[in-house]
């Protein structure tokens, strides 16, 4: 009845249930243990009418013009810039930390001078992550590296990690640089946007096809079985000899044969305010003060007109398995090799594709799936 199985309906698979539904006229069931589509991406009307990302805030950017165009089939879009300001020392200033944030919290002769010595040591309009930046003799700039490292690194990575910067992978603290410049975004990519009527609606378009049937509130094990020994997979309790595309943590599917790979996972605690607004800009991150990461005000992101706003506070929390959601992989060199024993055992079953942030072990972000689901649908499954 099906040609492709595929396990979760976030970026990963539902770009893929597209492509093959679309391009290859196949049949697929995807799998969704949640009882919505869109993955982390998922968003919803809340009781005051306010369109908000149930996951945290998803600001969709991408330097490659093929994704944002394969994406613009399914949905207009809402042009924004994304601002984040931090409270650093009781003022709020743009992050990442910039020019501009030098000159709000220092004096002008020492800001002048520190502006001057960055742009002669690394060029103007760069990125520098924090931790080379603290490699540099300068006393100037070691004095500089050691305030943006205490100021507005190290306590929000700190909760947001639950370690600290330096037990981290280097493309994980390479996220938040010094940024050379007077760009007070947070992102600097030439295509950045909201879906004009969310990312819901995205995905329904995206998945509005007869070729593709959805199960919801569903694990996938209760369906559908896989023989480890023999790589056979039986579907509803028949043979399946068709292809399985799995999104989910790499770890779960293996029956956590090698241990259970460590992630951080999130609380979310929505406000709700009887005001136009109350924040300046869509987010601002808290690296020293009380015990969440940031607040994002979603009317920024989504530039919906209404006389009330809706907020979301993060709050950084350990993952257990079964317990909560794991949404980031925390990519040390000891979390990497256990990864690396499941991807040798995926690698032995040639109808499984792992694709995503959870079955990759990877800090994605959602162009960068988007991406490797077209590149993984052209190079392996289109043939």
């Amino acid at each position: 009845m099906f040609d492709y199985v595929i396990i979760g309906t976030g970026f990963a698979g539902s770009v893929l249930a597209e492509r093959i539904a679309t391009q290859l006229n196949k049949k697929v069931l995807m799998i969704e243990k949640r009882n919505h589509i869109g993955g982390n991406a998922y968003d919803s009307y809340d009781s005051q009418g306010i369109l908000i990302h149930n996951y945290g805030p998803h600001i969709f950017h991408t330097k490659v013009k093929k994704v944002w165009d394969y994406l613009s089939n399914f949905t207009e879009w809402h042009l924004y810039h994304h601002k984040v300001l931090g409270v650093i020392d009781g003022k709020k200033v743009p992050i990442p930390f910039n020019l501009n944030s030098i000159h709000q919290v220092f004096p002008k002769s020492l800001a002048e001078r520190l502006e001057k010595k960055l742009i002669e040591n690394f060029g103007y309009n760069k990125k520098v992550p924090i931790l080379k930046l603290r490699e540099v003799e300068d006393p100037d700039l070691k004095f500089l590296a050691d305030y943006i490292y205490e100021k507005v690194f190290l306590g929000y990575t700190t909760k947001q990690w639950g370690v600290t910067p330096e037990e981290l992978d280097p493309s994980v603290t390479g996220r938040v640089p010094v940024y050379i410049s007077r760009d007070d975004r947070y992102f600097q990519d030439p295509y950045q946007g909201m879906p004009k009527e969310g990312y819901t609606k995205l995905f329904e378009r995206m998945l509005d096809h007869e070729n593709i049937k959805i199960l919801l509130n569903t694990d996938y094990k209760e369906v559908l079985e896989f023989n480890f020994e023999t790589g056979e997979a039986s579907l509803f309790g028949k043979k399946f000899n068709g292809e399985i595309v799995y999104t989910g943590p790499i770890d779960y599917f293996f029956d956590y044969k090698f241990g259970p790979l460590p992630y951080r996972s999130l609380n979310f605690v929505f406000e709700q305010f009887n005001q136009e607004q109350v924040q300046e800009v869509g987010t601002v991150n808290y690296p020293n003060d009380y015990n969440f990461t940031r607040i994002t005000e979603f009317k920024h992101l989504t530039n919906q007109i209404s006389d009330k706003t809706t907020t979301v506070k993060e709050f950084s929390q350990e993952y257990i398995p079964g317990k909560n959601i794991p949404y980031y992989p925390i990519k040390n060199e000891q979390n990497l090799e256990l990864y690396r024993l499941y991807k040798e055992e995926a690698r032995k079953y040639e109808n499984l594709i792992f694709i995503g942030r959870l079955a990759e072990y990877q800090y994605y972000d959602m162009d960068m799936v988007v991406a490797k689901a077209i590149r993984v649908f052209e190079e392996k499954i289109k043939i």
